[in-house]
């Protein structure tokens, strides 16, 4: 999947010097992740329904 024009958004709650932490970037069909610290590194994709219900399942722990 060609990812290289996507627009990839950091965590609201991420710091500025560095962390834990992973970027999205909305893809007509699915929902890119990729590790902030390894920009280049591999990316996960998932369907956006599924991106959601992990979302929700987070936010209920």
């Amino acid at each position: 999947m060609e990812l290289s024009h996507a627009v990839w958004r950091k965590a609201s709650r991420s710091t500025s010097n560095g962390g834990n932490c992973v970027e999205v970037a909305r893809i007509p069909e699915t929902i890119a992740v990729r590790d902030s610290k390894d920009p280049h590194g591999p990316k996960l994709t998932v369907s956006h329904d599924d991106f959601r219900r992990f979302a929700e399942t987070l936010k209920s722990l």
